[in-house]
């Protein structure tokens, strides 16, 4: 029996596939986990600090790496991406 495990989604992702994810892993519709991060952003951040420990720790769907340290190594790389992504696109709206 192969054992469940929670991943980051490739076809649900709006920003890690965190939300897309935890959704497949509890059999629910992703726009549930997401209100459920809003709804903790707001009170204090939480939701935002939660999300961004799950995208660190979590592997990507269909991820070969079981070693921790690569895994976290590969999270990292992808979330400065992410960041230099949204910074040019943030760039591009106030240059035109």
């Amino acid at each position: 029996m192969e054992t469940k495990r929670i991943v980051r989604s490739r076809d649900e992702r709006l920003i890690a596939g965190v939300a897309g994810g935890l959704a497949a892993y509890l059999n629910i519709d992703p726009l549930y986990v997401r209100l459920g991060f809003i709804v903790l952003a707001l009170a204090q951040g939480l939701g935002l600090l939660v999300y961004v420990v799950l995208w660190l720790l979590l592997p990507n769907e269909g991820s070969l790496s079981n070693d921790t340290r690569s895994q976290v190594q590969e999270n990292i790389s992808e979330m400065q991406s992410s960041a230099e992504d949204l910074v040019d696109r943030v760039r591009s709206i106030f240059n035109h």
